[in-house]
């Protein structure tokens, strides 16, 4: 007999608590590998326009490579500490009030069972039976929103955005650094469109997401930054 729609289904859907963990550092790596790639695009792009001088583009881009993976780093590691923090601090005032008031605790965690859409007699059973498994994690996962044993992780964030960030960043610097003079700009140009197209299909397809869209998103962003870079630098070579 076939097994059940259903069934099938489930096997594909991320239920698994490293879920969590995965989407922390997916989201910092996508974000440090597409800042990365767009902000030195639109950096040699912008000076190329303004000089053909290869030491120049190089040194630019070589600057902006450490100055952006520095700065991507320190921003994940800072607003990812900031949010354990906080995580930390709800999970310290939710294990004292369950320790100081438990009845209170237990009424509260049946009722938001209740306005999920159990009837109050299993909405009541359901929260007596995950208090006395793990009162915390129960109370934790529906009242707050947190996994105890899966908080966020700063340092993960960081090395994963300052990696993807140098490597993003790469792209752009070598295609510019390696082309003749005249092939400077469409070489790179059409180097950045690929890496962008290549982060956003990647990003979607391990988070479950929509892949065009996110590949449109990256695409246009990075072509307008270089668009306006070189318009920029053109501008600025002429005055110079």
């Amino acid at each position: 007999m076939a097994e059940p729609a259903e069934v099938l289904v489930e096997h594909d859907e991320p239920h698994d608590q490293s879920f969590g963990a995965r989407l922390n550092w997916l989201r910092a790596g996508v974000l440090g590998a597409g800042d990365g790639i767009v902000s030195t695009a639109g950096l040699v792009i912008g000076v190329a326009a303004a000089t053909s001088d290869r030491g120049a583009i190089l040194t630019a881009g070589l600057a902006g490579l450490a100055a952006g993976a520095m700065s991507m780093a320190v921003g994940e590691y800072v607003s990812v500490s900031t949010q354990r923090d906080a995580e930390i601090a709800l999970l310290a005032k939710e294990r004292r009030e369950l320790r100081e008031e438990p009845e209170a605790e237990l009424q509260e965690l049946a009722e938001l069972y209740e306005a999920k859409g159990l009837s109050t007699e299993l909405a009541q059973e359901v929260a007596v039976q995950l208090t006395a498994h793990d009162a915390l994690a129960a109370h934790a996962e529906t009242e707050l929103g947190i996994d105890p044993e899966a908080l966020t992780k700063p340092w993960h964030a960081a090395w994963a955005s300052f990696i993807a960030f140098t490597i993003g960043a790469l792209i752009p610097l070598v295609a510019i650094v390696l082309s003749g003079v005249s092939a400077r700009v469409p070489v790179t140009v059409a180097a950045v469109v690929v890496a962008l197209f290549l982060t956003g299909w990647a990003s979607a397809r391990l988070g479950g997401a929509p892949i065009p869209p996110a590949v449109r998103r990256n695409v246009f962003g990075g072509i307008l930054a270089m668009a306006v870079t070189y318009a920029i630098g053109s501008l600025v070579g002429t005055q110079v």
